[in-house]
């Protein structure tokens, strides 16, 4: 029996129509039918009749109503006072420039919304000296694009980004079609971030496998700094669609990489769940829902979210 099935019996019964209550709850009125079907299913006895007119309770529906109302506010008062009781306490959460672009704000907002007495420290830092930070417990909570096998991590796949070449409108050499495979950007001077960073060693990857070539010709490890160069035309870059995320307004072009399984996996990764802190895991749990929500929502360029099955 879920909760759900008490409010969706008892808005019948208050209602008198399941098209009314249907309304009321924001479902249609099939969803209402099935659950209210299902609940009858599992109490073993029909609680409500239809008539011509709507619907009204048996005797056993009065009975389960008056009992489901009662429940209903003791569910309802339990929930204020969990509310009334609000979490509090510090967490650090890593993130890389990238992936601070296009999550960072939302998950504030998140946070002050859902846990307005936690107090949140974001770090804004390259992957590798995230991973770094992590395992040194400095941070709680870090978005990685490794889980660094050894390492005592609590690891959730979060989700993948694609990846695109990045340029000035009109840059010498840039691909015209939207898509273009890694093969292709041969002899396009590049800048790219070092090998502390998780994006470099997933080109490096892909460069062995392949036996390409990159002309990386500048290295810049601020993405701020690296968009500058990209956006006055010096150079192109190979990132995710988060790179773009503060510089709409540019007119960059932008194609995307499409040789198979080149993307960028994103990793929720934590301390132990022993060594995490209450507040930690309800920070976690906000930031697996809003990352997910962002890329199920095309609010995150390029990306799609992994769902546990």
């Amino acid at each position: 029996m879920e909760i759900r099935q008490l409010r969706y019996f008892v808005c019948a019964i208050e209602q008198g129509s399941m098209g009314k209550a249907a309304r009321e709850l924001g479902v249609v009125t099939s969803a209402l039918s099935q659950q209210i079907s299902r609940l009858e299913s599992e109490l073993a006895t029909r609680l409500l009749q239809r008539t011509a007119t709507g619907i009204i309770p048996t005797d056993a529906g009065i009975a389960f109503f008056r009992q489901a109302q009662l429940a209903l506010r003791n569910i309802d008062a339990a929930a204020r006072a969990a509310r009334q009781a609000r979490l509090s306490g510090h967490v650090s959460v890593g993130l890389a420039p990238t992936t601070a672009a296009v999550l960072g704000l939302p998950l504030i907002l998140a946070m002050r919304e859902r846990y307005p007495d936690v107090r949140l420290h974001l770090v804004e830092s390259l992957s590798g000296h995230l991973g770094a930070m992590l395992n040194a417990r400095q941070l709680d909570l870090a978005i990685l694009f490794n889980d660094d096998a050894g390492r005592k991590w609590s690891v959730t796949p979060l989700l993948e980004e694609r990846l695109y070449v990045i340029a000035a409108q009109g840059f010498k050499g840039f691909p015209r079609r939207k898509t273009v495979r890694l093969a292709g950007l041969a002899g396009l001077p590049l800048a790219m971030p070092t090998h502390m960073h998780g994006l470099r060693s997933v080109l490096a990857s892909a460069v062995r496998r392949q036996a390409v070539g990159l002309d990386v010709t500048m290295e810049i490890d601020s993405l701020a700094l690296l968009m500058d160069a990209v956006a006055a035309g010096l150079v192109a870059t190979i990132q995710p669609g988060a790179a773009v995320t503060r510089l709409a307004a540019h007119g960059l072009a932008m194609a995307q990489i499409s040789d198979p399984g080149l993307v960028r996996r994103n990793l929720l990764a934590s301390l132990s769940d022993d060594e995490l802190s209450p507040a930690a895991l309800a920070t976690r749990v906000v930031m697996r829902d809003t990352a997910r929500a962002l890329a199920d929502g095309g609010r995150w360029v390029g990306a799609h979210s992994l769902h546990e099955t």
